[in-house]
């Protein structure tokens, strides 16, 4: 049996193999941090957000899109806090030199903490079979009472340190918990520093005249900055939201797990506008809404859990992450937040705009409160990714590597083959993909047995096979091969596209999101 790290460097290696993801620039020996998504990749990517894209503005018709330039005016990212405030607690090993997140390594000491008391549970679990209580247990358990007051003390510690911004304390915490660099297993630390995340670079000809600008850290700005815009000409009434997809730019230290934190990373980013006072009634709406849309892919509900921040921005008074069940854990794919009207009277103080709705109903003006949902698609890519993937023993002893993506998000919905290169089966497998060509992503394969064309397809989670055979030519029937079962169906030529259309049409995913909103 695979252990955990193993089976992510072979979804790793699965997706430069088969064209999902490769190394940036790899023929220079690549880039840190730094992705490309390859042919079957960016498919997937586009299907997510689309996905994620028509949820939004097809299902609720007071959200409306933008697509904001990555440039921004500077004065942009001093109102919005990213100048001063948008840093990361860096410690240094001596002995390795190598960099660390102080946060991050003390919520890998909690989370071994919490590995400890979950291990003495599945012991006891063991021994006492059915008539076993987990939480007497809990309560009563000497060594996990203990466990539970180290990590309750530590945690308490922690977030106060987190919340106060105490760097030396952050490093005292590092010091009495023994924690280790994970490169040389010393405790040599330096003192912990802030590091600020934006990418800078220069606007305009001359040095002398050049205007520092950044890479946008975050696609939010962009919408605010343009509410007023987007409220005029769309006639908007609050409540109402405006939805962007885009890139962002994050000069990460510790950047890794794969496509998990990168520096060049994309959001799918909705700010919903309410009235003051109904903001937490809209934050509940919101959580719900979003964690329905990811079960709607059917990747597992028990993948999912809600986690509450301990440290809430300053701005903020409620905010959440939906975290997916990771091969390295549970890990954050979206950020649900309460921003209050922060945002707006940051900009209306810094342009000197007066960034205001008027109300008609309660007939005054007022900064509107702000719902903010933000995914991550690169997280949510890995995500899909990691549910997705499977090794399966076969009878005859045969194995099979399949991708069993959600068809509606599948790179390719369906290959046609010939079953051989002659007799008119490849004139007649091309007139079939001819025919769907247009409603689905199709491809086109004659190349090896049949059985490795299907193994080909299993590995990219193309959710059907129609192969074309010397029947086909008389009866005007294909065998339709189902990737997650293997099974065969025989199928008249003109039912294909309806069933096609039924397995990867979102529509029925909408429907159903649909129904959660009533």
């Amino acid at each position: 049996m695979a252990t955990q790290e193993e089976t992510f460097k072979k979804i790793v290696s699965h997706c430069k193999e088969y064209g999902f993801v490769f190394p940036s620039s790899e023929i220079y020996d690549g880039l840190g941090a730094v992705y490309d998504y390859g042919q079957q990749g960016v498919e997937l990517k586009n299907n997510i957000k689309r996905y994620w894209w028509d949820a939004m503005t097809l299902l609720h018709e007071n959200i409306v899109g933008i697509d904001a330039a990555i440039f921004m005016h500077p004065t942009t990212w001093k109102a919005s806090g990213h100048v001063d405030a948008f840093n990361d607690p860096l410690i240094d090993n001596k002995d390795s030199k190598k960099r660390y997140r102080a946060d991050v390594l003390i919520e890998e000491q909690l989370a071994k903490i919490e590995e400890k008391i979950q291990k003495e549970v599945e012991k006891a679990r063991k021994r006492f079979g059915d008539s076993f209580d987990e939480q007497m247990f809990r309560q009563t358990n000497p060594r996990v009472q203990e466990h539970q007051k180290h990590f309750d003390a530590l945690h308490e510690r922690f977030a106060k340190a987190m919340n106060d911004n105490d760097l030396e304390q952050l490093r005292q915490i590092i010091l009495d918990e023994e924690i280790v660099c994970p490169i040389s297993g010393t405790r040599n630390w330096t003192e912990v520093r802030q590091f600020n995340l934006m990418f800078a670079t220069e606007m305009g000809s001359t040095a002398d005249g050049a205007m520092k600008v950044y890479l946008r850290p975050e696609t939010a700005q962009g919408i605010f900055v343009n509410f007023l815009n987007v409220q005029k000409t769309g006639r908007m009434k609050v409540p109402f939201g405006i939805a962007q997809i885009g890139k962002a730019f994050r000069n990460e230290i510790v950047a890794r797990q794969f496509v998990f934190r990168m520096r060049e990373f994309e959001q799918m980013e909705m700010q919903f506008f309410v009235r003051p006072g109904e903001e937490l009634r809209w934050f509940e709406h919101w959580k719900q809404f979003r964690l329905n849309w990811h079960k709607a892919l059917g990747l597992g509900d028990d993948k999912y859990r809600f986690h509450d921040h301990e440290k809430l921005a300053h701005y903020a008074n409620a905010a959440t992450d939906i975290e997916f069940l990771m091969p390295f854990g549970f890990k954050e794919v979206e950020g649900i937040h309460s921003r209050t009207n922060f945002d707006l009277s940051q900009h209306a103080k810094y342009s000197g705009k007066k960034i205001e709705y008027f109300d008609p109903e309660l007939n005054e003006s007022y900064t509107p409160y702000v719902i903010e949902t933000s995914i991550g698609v690169d997280r949510m890519f890995l995500s899909v990714m990691c549910s997705a993937y499977k090794e399966e023993q076969l009878e005859g002893g045969d194995s099979r590597v399949v991708l069993s993506l959600p068809p509606v998000l599948a790179p390719t919905k369906v290959c046609v083959m010939p079953l051989v290169k002659k007799d008119g089966l490849p004139e007649k497998a091309r007139e079939v993909m001819d025919m769907l060509k247009f409603d689905f992503r199709t491809a086109y394969d004659e190349k090896d047995s049949i059985g490795k064309r299907y193994r080909r397809q299993d590995a990219i989670g193309t959710p059907f096979c129609v192969t074309i055979d010397h029947d086909t030519l008389t009866d005007n029937c294909v065998t339709v091969r189902y990737r997650d079962t293997m099974a065969q169906d025989r199928v008249p030529v003109e039912e294909l596209h309806s069933l096609i259309e039924k397995a990867v049409d979102p529509k029925q995913l909408y429907r159903r999101l649909a129904q959660s909103l009533q």
